[in-house]
């Protein structure tokens, strides 16, 4: 079934379209794919195409082309990216400690999913998933979806601080916190890598359309 996308105004230099229905992933796909192919030919009036997990923002320069000009790019680039099978990004392997001081929810959560500790690392490490989206901070991945095994809601009372490095899950989906944050994710494990550095090239770690793949470490 094919996606339905709304397509709104954000200001007078951006547009926002969003994929109506539930069906998240492959509204991902198609959203990566799109920007991917935005960025490969750019038009002259292009600032940013910047995918979410269901949704794909597009900025443009005003005086350079008419909003209906880039709504009607857009949409072709939606539609174009619909058909097709997003190409897979860099795979990424990231070391984690699981457990301990460094994942201090990892048994409650595996209790709650009916699982044992190991078992609910095994299953998150089980093969490449997908950063569908950079967000909420510069250099935090959302990756997933993951299986509905895995599903948590958030913690009913977030951490006021979340140590940089900590691998959490929630929502269907997994995190990993690029600097210490608030938030109310389920801390599974923690690992040494740096997910966001403003002096690098480029400062993030991670992008959309990127795979991970978590190892033990």
């Amino acid at each position: 079934m094919a996606l339905t996308w709304q397509i709104n105004p954000m200001g007078d230099a951006a547009l926002l379209a969003e994929a109506a229905g539930a069906d998240h992933e492959a509204a991902n796909l198609v959203a990566l794919g799109a920007a991917a192919a935005l960025e490969a030919d750019p038009p002259p009036w292009l600032r940013a195409a910047v995918p979410a997990i269901a949704s794909l923002l597009l900025c443009f320069d005003p005086l350079a082309a008419p909003p209906v000009a880039v709504e009607a790019r857009l949409r072709a680039a939606l539609a174009g990216a619909g058909g097709h099978t997003a190409e897979p990004g860099r795979l990424v392997t990231i070391p984690v400690a699981w457990g301990g001081a460094d994942g201090p929810d990892l048994d409650e959560a595996a209790l709650a999913l009916e699982l044992g500790p190991a078992e609910l690392v095994a299953t998150l490490c089980a093969g490449p998933r997908r950063v569908m989206m950079i967000g909420f901070a510069p250099g935090y991945p959302y990756i997933g979806p993951l299986p509905p095994g895995l599903h948590l809601p958030r913690r009913a009372t977030p951490r006021a601080a979340v140590p940089p490095g900590s691998v959490a899950i929630a929502a269907g989906l997994a995190g990993i916190y690029p600097a210490r944050l608030p938030g109310g994710w389920h801390l599974l494990g923690r690992t040494e890598l740096r997910l966001f550095d403003p002096a690098a090239d480029p400062p993030a770690l991670l992008a959309p359309g990127d795979r991970v793949q978590f190892v033990e470490g």
